[in-house]
């Protein structure tokens, strides 16, 4: 299975929730916030990377885990993902495209906006990965989410 987390800027929820499906931060107990800036993805998507579905590894069951940035499009940006899956395979069996936008708080959003649009890192990020430790159990379930669905018999 293909399993492809996806959020506006690819840089923050998206990213932690792969992380987080990938074993690289916790479940049980939220990271510190170095543990967050130390994911080595986490709030570095650039504007090239807008769009581009990034492989982040492969997860115990075997599951191809990536992430997207696909801006304020998702009305477009999924359905062109699925046609394509389906032209290439016949049908999206194999594929799970799952929002994380529903995590997404205000710090986040000011903190994402501060380091990724106006290039203000010094001081966006911080307020990012702050509202990403307030953001982090809601993740988490998205991920407990997915996770059970992959298990589920197709």
């Amino acid at each position: 299975m293909h399993v492809i987390y996806h959020c506006v800027g690819g840089a923050h929820s998206s990213v932690l929730a792969t992380a987080i499906h990938l074993n690289k931060l916790p479940m049980d107990h939220k990271p510190s916030i170095e543990d967050i800036l130390h994911i080595p993805y986490f709030d570095t998507m650039t504007v090239r990377d807008r769009g581009k579905i990034i492989y982040r590894g492969t997860d115990e069951m075997g599951n191809r885990i990536y992430n997207l940035s696909r801006q304020f499009v998702p009305h477009l940006v999924i359905p062109v993902i699925e046609d394509t899956w389906k032209l290439l395979n016949g049908n999206c069996d194999n594929l799970l495209i799952v929002s994380t936008l529903s995590s997404v708080n205000t710090l986040m959003r000011i903190g994402g906006m501060a380091s990724r649009r106006w290039n203000w890192v010094k001081f966006g990020r911080p307020i990012v990965a702050r509202g990403s430790l307030h953001a982090y159990f809601d993740l988490v379930e998205i991920v407990k989410a997915t996770k059970k669905r992959l298990r589920e018999p197709h």
